[in-house]
């Protein structure tokens, strides 16, 4: 059975900053309120005039696939997407980036599973290497979310949250007895609380799928219950890292970088003490980016291995809480 090995990684941020001073122009907040509650200074807004999520998550391939020394991008064999913020209801964002890469004829998966969608991807990805069916795979996550985003005091406590962004990795299969390379995924799911972090509208079992009530209401606003999220957030953090562990006979002393999905910078503070990580194992940058949701690992991983904090050969431990209830862990051996 082959092994599935990283061998590029790449991101893509749109240009425009947005600080925690310029929305505090826009509704009743602070940046040392922002700060306080999410450790978010700033964040990225898309381009309505140049970015869609399929160019920037092209953009962020393109890196990854030049990292991997992939000169023409017909060596990829199949490309598997995720994002909740695709370019259209239908079709899915995957052939719009395969469009843009000149990639015509290979597959491509879209998955919506949030914040814990670049992990589920990274899994199926490496499930169809292990098997033979493909030998290079794109794992994409990219986001648009600032669009959505109500600013004013209503949507206040979502929208300075969220950013945009795009990531992607290259997996390519490799010898099973190559020391580097994915040890293992582990994938969890709840659905009991699907409605305490999510977006009503529009849903195609509703009779009228679009009326001017839904229009200007908050059913086609993000909703998060705040509160719930955090105390799931940090439980089934924990529970996802233990178990990618304990799966490999590791143990947390084993881990070089811990790079959670960029959700709340408490969330990440209170799963480095609570696994009693030093702060050289875990690696952040919420700070600049705000949760770009599906992309925030990748792009972390990207800016990681750039700053010199992931290196060859380092254990990497990458987990991840979102809506669903989902979340998901991973532990890689970087080549």
């Amino acid at each position: 059975m082959k092994r599935s090995v990283i061998t590029g990684v790449g991101r893509f941020l749109p240009e425009r900053i947005v600080t925690n001073e310029e929305l505090s122009n826009l509704f009743d907040t602070t940046p040392e309120w922002i700060v306080e509650r999410t450790g978010i200074q700033e964040r990225r807004f898309f381009d309505p005039d140049k970015d869609t999520v399929a160019s920037m998550a092209a953009s962020a391939s393109r890196m990854a696939m030049e990292q991997a020394g992939i000169t023409n991008p017909k060596e990829i064999d199949f490309i598997v997407f995720a994002t909740i913020t695709p370019d259209y209801f239908f079709p899915g964002s995957g052939v719009l980036m395969q469009r843009e890469l000149g990639m015509e004829g290979i597959g491509a998966l879209d998955l919506r599973n949030a914040c814990s969608g670049f992990i589920y991807a990274l899994s199926v990805a490496d499930n169809f290497i292990k098997t033979g069916m493909y030998k290079k795979i794109l794992v994409v996550g990219a986001e648009i979310q600032t669009s959505a985003m109500e600013l004013s005091d209503r949507g206040r406590n979502i929208a300075v949250i969220f950013g945009d962004g795009a990531g992607a990795v290259v997996l390519e299969a490799a010898e099973a007895d190559d020391k580097a390379g994915i040890l293992s995924t582990h994938l969890y799911a709840d659905g009991t609380y699907a409605e305490e972090l999510y977006i009503k509208d529009p849903g195609s079992s509703r009779h009228k799928k679009y009326t001017a009530e839904m229009l200007t209401g908050e059913s086609v606003l993000p909703y998060m219950n705040g509160n719930a999220v955090f105390k799931h957030a940090i439980v089934r953090f924990s529970q996802a890292i233990n178990d990618a562990l304990n799966h490999n006979g590791l143990t947390k002393d084993d881990i070089d970088l811990l790079i959670p999905h960029q959700a709340n910078l408490r969330i990440s503070n209170y799963l480095k003490d609570h696994l009693k990580l030093t702060d050289d194992q875990v690696f952040n940058n919420i700070m600049h980016y705000g949760n770009t949701t599906a992309a925030s690992i990748p792009i972390a991983m990207s800016e990681a291995i750039e700053k010199g904090k992931l290196k060859s050969g380092d254990l990497l431990c990458v987990a991840a809480f979102g809506s669903g209830f989902t979340w998901a862990s991973s532990l890689i051996r970087m080549r």
